[in-house]
């Protein structure tokens, strides 16, 4: 049978035509709370997440279910790829061997110790992993790039739902504490800048915490936000590596070395570093990044129901509140003992 034009563009457009209704009611629940968190403020992340949960009666009906998983999935890994625009290689260097030494071993060790925590609770090590990457590296960023690479069970969606709720609000509140404790604690503008930049989890609230003290408090928390940032690629390879026999058996031993988002990542971090993206287009990458991200998560909230959510019970929460602890508790001893003056 000779293929006729029609039938040619008609099978060309079927696949945006599935995918479609999920991923407008994605980006609908996207615009709807970022128009909340920025008139009435709150965290955008948090909004979205729980704006999907109430529609999650969708993924009974097939015809959103398509877009809804492309969204959560595919449109998750190109914000996370955009994330780079926000890093430079001077910027990093900028910052000195003793923020960057704090931050490489805060990361690590946060990690293994919700690793740790996660065994003693009685968790799965999955969960102590998700939830050490997110509280050490970027938050809910972090949740979503890292539980992209871990294999996928009957459980993974809830724990990553977990996750960002948990971090989200707990960062949320440490923008409101810390800069209180700063001022408690008789901190510098800079010893402040790295305080903030090191604990605090989402990019966003580090940035209110830190101009809500100063200028230059600001500036140093940002870039020590970004530096932990950074830490997303070597945690991300670390996470393929550690669960690459899981993943495998998962998908017929074909695994890639690195992801196509994680690659871009790199790649967009180095091409920022030489200086070829312009600001404008670095601003409108942010953006689209921001957008990507506040709609997978409207995704995964959508996926996601609260019957299944309140079977976790409150393990996680503290697992969470626990690593929050000790990453607080290491930076201020890293400051008190003088390594982090810049």
């Amino acid at each position: 049978m000779i293929e006729t034009p029609k039938s040619s563009f008609k099978r060309l457009i079927e696949p945006g035509q599935r995918l479609m209704p999920g991923v407008i009611i994605c980006i609908t629940i996207a615009l709807a709370t970022t128009f909340i968190a920025d008139h009435y403020g709150g965290p955008t992340l948090l909004y979205a997440l729980l704006f999907g949960m109430t529609l999650h009666f969708l993924t009974e009906e097939g015809r959103c279910l398509a877009g809804v998983e492309f969204t959560s999935r595919t449109i998750l890994r190109l914000g996370v790829a955009l994330l780079g625009v926000r890093i430079t290689l001077d910027e990093v260097a900028a910052l000195g061997v003793a923020p960057i030494f704090m931050v490489i071993a805060g990361v690590t060790l946060t990690i293994a110790v919700g690793a740790l925590l996660a065994r003693i609770l009685g968790l799965s090590r999955d969960m102590g992993l998700l939830t050490g990457g997110s509280v050490a590296i970027c938050g809910a960023s972090a949740a979503l790039a890292l539980s992209a690479v871990m294999p996928r069970h009957e459980t993974h969606e809830r724990n990553t739902i977990m996750t960002v709720v948990a971090v989200t609000t707990l960062s949320t509140v440490a923008m409101i504490v810390y800069p209180l404790l700063v001022s408690l604690l008789g901190l510098s503008d800079n010893e402040a800048g790295v305080f903030l930049g090191g604990t605090i989890h989402d990019v966003a609230q580090v940035v209110g915490a830190g101009y809500m003290i100063s200028e230059d408090t600001g500036s140093v928390a940002t870039l020590v936000k970004l530096l932990r940032v950074a830490m997303l690629v070597p945690a991300v390879v670390m996470f393929i590596f550690l669960f690459r026999k899981s993943r495998a058996e998962g998908s017929n031993g074909k695994v890639p070395m690195l992801p196509g988002f994680l690659v871009a990542f790199i790649v967009i971090v180095l091409i920022n570093s030489l200086g070829w993206i312009p600001t404008m287009a670095t601003e409108m990458a942010t953006d689209l990044s921001r957008w990507c991200l506040v709609a997978a998560i409207a995704g995964l909230g959508i996926k996601t129901s609260f019957q299944k959510l309140a079977v976790v019970g409150w393990k996680p929460v503290i697992l969470m509140v626990a690593e929050t602890i000790f990453l607080l508790l290491f930076v201020l001893g890293f400051i008190y003992f003088g390594l982090g003056e810049l």
